[in-house]
């Protein structure tokens, strides 16, 4: 297992999944049943990335470690410790940059620390923030004034200037081009190689997978449950063309039911 690479001290932490089925109640219909004991230990500075059909129960599974629902059996801690709430300390970033249209890059970057009350002692930490994710001359514009990829920096930007010890990505870069998509891979890798944060990716693009993250954890069809843990020990910066990563891919297509060929 790899963990990030950073000079500062560690802020991030375990995540574990334990035993975890979660089912929604539907009136007049039967539950629908979505995890089916899914377990699965994340240590402190791990890159994870999920893997598995649409619709499996992946992102329920982020939202379940975010603290915004509760599972229906088995147990979700991080240290230790049940999550129970939402938290500063995890955050979820998803697909959609959801930024708030009337207000400035800054003033939705500024959005968390508003609600905790701290921001008239945290002003600095926004501009430091942006400088991070390369929007220091953008604080001033407005969401319809950016690109995608800009708009998804912002996104990203309003989860770091919180210093979550948990990142969760809702695939975050799904509706980018892909020269985009591939430069924001390499920015993110870069923000947990420096930040030193957990991270646990959700995406459908097994590329993406290979090249970012430590393990790659395959989900079954709803109700979800694992099939499969690839451990991808190659150093970073990794290239697509590496034939280790390449009979990877192979092994990851054919565990999702995908051909070789694709």
């Amino acid at each position: 297992m790899a963990l990030a690479e950073t000079d500062a001290p560690a802020h991030n932490l375990a995540l574990d999944v334990e035993a975890v089925s979660h089912r929604y109640e539907r009136e007049g219909q039967a539950p629908l049943a979505v995890l089916d004991g899914v377990s699965l230990h994340i240590a402190p500075g791990e890159f994870v990335a999920l893997l598995g059909p649409s619709g499996c129960g992946k992102s329920t599974l982020l939202r379940l470690a975010a603290g915004l629902e509760q599972a229906s059996q088995g147990a979700v801690r991080e240290d230790g410790r049940p999550i129970r709430k939402p938290s500063p300390d995890r955050i979820l970033v998803f697909q959609e940059a959801t930024l708030f249209p009337w207000r400035t890059v800054a003033g939705n970057v500024a959005i968390g620390l508003e609600a905790r009350g701290v921001l008239a002692d945290t002003r600095d930490r926004i501009d430091a923030v942006l400088k991070r994710v390369k929007l220091e001359g953008f604080a001033d514009y407005y969401p319809h004034q950016l690109s995608g990829g800009m708009a998804q920096r912002a996104a990203l930007a309003r989860a770091l200037v919180n210093d979550p010890k948990l990142l969760l990505l809702d695939e975050p870069f799904g509706k980018l081009d892909s020269l985009t998509r591939l430069k924001m891979q390499n920015e993110l890798l870069e923000l947990w190689r420096s930040a030193g944060f957990t991270a646990l990716l959700v995406t459908h693009d097994v590329e993406e997978a290979l090249l970012l993250s430590d393990r790659v954890i395959v989900l079954s069809d709803r109700p979800a449950s694992i099939l499969a843990e690839i451990r991808v020990t190659r150093p970073h910066p990794r290239r697509r063309d590496d034939p280790e990563l390449i009979a990877l891919r192979a092994a990851l297509l054919e565990r999702l039911g995908i051909a070789h060929d694709v």
